[in-house]
Order: structure tokens, then sequence, then C-alpha cells
């Protein structure tokens, strides 16, 4: 069960609360202003809901897109004030005296929308002061955004610093949902962390770290922690302003006594294209002219093995480039690694969408899978390979691809998923329990 406070535990009756919510949904290509799927805005009514009839006077905030994109919130609030029956204001800048003015003026029941936190460049660096301006607005914080709760931003990790913080009701659910597999594992319990960045899994390695019996790091995010063991990196991606997280992470581990694995070599690269040769290093250091793009095959010997012999496994994030099929070896031999295993495989990630995965082939042997939106692809398919003990499914909006058809395995007894096109045929056992925008 859920070991943290939740809006239950405290009184928010007059409270102004500012609530981390995931509005990251997909826009209309063609019209930004229509949102395809609002899956992710009605999974956080049951929240602000909730607030709404204790009396709050809730803060509502999230991003949208990247940064850079300067994307709108504004869809957003037209949809939250259709599905609440109430208006919810967007308010455009948060150093405004109109947002100010309009904030202090809340009655007991209202709610309002900051605009997309990512048009400020502070949100993603964490930066203190921008947290202490949302925190200023609030007595309490709720984080209810589950798909970005790992990510150390301003807007989630640095307003807890100011406020006293809770969670909202989708993220009970889902730490709930995964609360078993994690927290009375099956051992031993391997984590596999992969990804471009330190700095947006540094609260899953901490978290893990508590928990797992090993730790294998791949992606661009070991070169952080090469680097900071003192090995060569070339012009591999790093974080130089996470050297030192990357050697208390590894202190961390150290002191629990968790294998932290890294990788032992690489494939390197003069360029990410393909264009040039694709090398084997023989250890961990990179040449100074080329970048590493995958694990190397002595490593994926080693990550195996260690999949092999594991009771429970959970993946978080390819360990290569995995788009480019020159460096997409070591992330599928994880996957057939986890295909084979005996283990409980669980199976999280982020967001897919815009690259050009033409198919996605779910291994046998899965137990649970999570993951971010597939849209704007070149998908065709959506297969399971022989699943024997496949349960429950969360995907993101599937709009934009060439699927035609979808057979979800009899063994789901769960399904969830934003959106497929409405021309996709979604062939199911009767049973099955479905939370989907357009899934009967």
């Amino acid at each position: 069960m859920l070991n943290k406070k939740t809006i239950r535990d405290i009184s928010v009756s007059s409270k102004k609360v500012l609530v981390r919510c995931d509005f990251n949904v997909p826009l209309d290509k063609d019209n930004p202003d229509i949102i395809t799927s609002d899956k992710r805005i009605v999974e956080s009514l049951k929240t602000i809901n909730y607030l709404i009839g204790a009396g709050a006077k809730t803060i509502l905030c999230s991003h949208i897109g990247k940064t850079g994109q300067n994307k709108s919130l504004k869809p957003v609030a037209k949809k939250l004030s259709e599905l609440l029956e109430k208006e919810v204001p967007l308010l455009k800048d948060i150093y405004s005296d109109e947002t100010k003015n309009t904030i202090d003026n809340m009655q007991d029941g209202d709610v309002v929308l900051l605009e997309n936190t990512r048009m400020y460049e502070e949100e993603e660096k964490n930066d203190p002061k921008f947290a202490e301006k949302l925190a200023s607005f609030a007595d309490i914080f709720v984080n209810d955004a589950f798909g970005t709760a790992h990510r150390a931003h301003a807007s989630t990790e640095g307003v807890t610093h100011y406020l006293p913080s809770v969670c909202g009701f989708l993220i009970e659910k889902e730490i709930n949902a995964l609360d078993n597999s994690i927290n009375n594992p099956k051992r031993p319990l391997v984590a596999i962390i992969g990804g471009s960045k330190v700095s947006s899994k540094i609260a899953v390695l901490t978290n893990l770290l508590d928990k797992v019996d090993t730790m294998l790091i791949g992606g661009a995010m070991s070169f952080t922690f090469l680097k900071a063991k003192g090995y060569n990196v070339g012009k591999s991606l790093v974080e130089d302003d996470k050297i030192d997280i990357a050697k208390e992470i590894m202190k961390k581990a150290e002191d629990n006594k968790v294998e932290f694995l890294l990788p032992v070599d690489h494939i390197e690269s003069k360029d990410t294209s393909g264009i040039y040769d694709a090398v084997l290093t023989q250890d961990e250091n990179i040449d100074e002219d080329s970048m590493g793009l995958d694990i190397g095959f002595k490593t994926v010997d080693m990550y195996v093995e260690k999949i092999k012999k594991a009771a429970t496994v959970v993946w978080n994030g390819p360990v290569g480039m995995f788009e480019v099929e020159e460096f997409a070896n070591g992330t599928k031999k994880i996957a057939e690694a986890m295909a084979t295993s005996n283990a409980i495989t669980i199976i999280g990630g982020g967001a897919f969408a815009n690259n050009q995965l033409a198919s996605i082939i779910i291994p046998s042997n899965v137990t649970t899978i999570e993951a971010g939106a597939f849209y704007d692809n070149q998908l065709t398919s959506v297969k399971f390979s022989n699943p024997s003990k496949l349960e429950r499914i969360k995907f993101g909006a599937f709009q934009g691809n060439n699927i035609s058809t979808v057979t979800i395995p009899e063994t789901v007894t769960y399904l969830e998923c934003s959106a497929f096109d409405s021309t996709v045929v979604i062939t199911k056992s009767d049973s099955l329990v479905c939370t989907q925008n357009n899934i009967s």
C-alpha cells in the first residue's frame, strides 16, 4: 500500500492548493486548439473534483510539449471548463500582477490554470527562484503528475522545498498498482535504467536503490557516471553539472550493498547518423573524436546474465540510441532476455512520439507495460510475442499511425490507452476492462 501522504490526509478547506498535473495532451497538427485525446485531463478530475468539494482554491499547473516549443495550455483550460462545468481561467504569466490578483481573489471551490511551465527555461533547470515563485501562490502542493514525477523540475521537485507536499489520487493509484512488484518483490530484483540524462532519472535512481539488489545502467546517462569515475567519454553526452550527483548515487549504491553496474564496453561512432562506422570499444573508454551510442557486446552479455538470474526485473529507458539500427543491438538484446526470462517483468518509459518506429513487438513473459505516447510514428502493427503472463497494459496515444487492427491477448485484464485513430479495430476478450476514450 502507498506509504505517502495524500490529499485525504490534510485539510484543504479555504487553502490555496497548487496541483502539478500532467496535461501534456496531443494536439491536432492542423489546428493546435483541438485536443485529440483528453485522457490525461480526465484522469486528473478525481483529484480536482475532490479539492473543489473540499472547498480548496485550486491552482493547476502542467507542461505541454518541449521547452522552446511554447505550446499553450489554452485548449486544456477550455476542456477543463467543459468537464468541470465551471470556468477555469488560464493565467498566462506567473510574474504578472494580473495573475497574482486573480489568485489572491479566488473563492473556495475556484479553479485556475497556470500557463505551460516549460515556457520558462527555469522549469527544467529546477531553478530555486522559479520554484519559490510557483510555491508563493499556494499553501499546499499536490503532485498528481505520475508521468513526470520522476523528473526533478521546478514544478515537480523544486516546489516541495517551500510547501507541505502530498500526492493526488492518480499517483496513489499508479503506485499502489506497482507496490507488490517493487516493495515486496521476488528476489533478486534487478533494475535496468537507461535514457539520455541522469537529471531526468535522479528520483527513480535514488528510490530504487532502496529496493533493488542489482542496478544496470545504460544509455547516454551512463557517460555521466563513467566520467565521474575518471574514464574518457569522448564527445558522448555528459551532464557535467550532475557529476557530483552521479558520485552520490554510486556512493548510495555502495552503502546499500547494491550491485551497481556500468557498461564495460560500447558501440561508438563519430556521429549519430549511422553514416560513419560503428566501432566496438575495448573497454569503458571512448575515443576523443567519438561518442558512445550503445552498450557493447561484453556489456550485453553481462547484463543478460543478470536478467537471467533475476526473479523480478524493472526496465526504464533504452540502453542505446535504438532509433538507429546500428545502435539498437543492446536494447534489443535486453528485450530478448526479458522475453525468455521467468522473472516478473515490468517495463516503463516515456513518450515515443514523433520517431520513425515501424512496429512494436511486446516480448512474452512481460506482466506489466507502462509507456508514453506513440502518436505520429510510422507504426503498422502492435504485436504480442506469445504472451503468457501479460495482464496490464497502459499506453499513451496512438493517433497518426497506419495501424488497422490490434489484437489484445486473452491474458490481459486491464487495458488503458489514450486513443487510437477512429479507424482502428480493437479485438479483445469480453472480460477485459478498458479505460480508453474510444475503445469499447
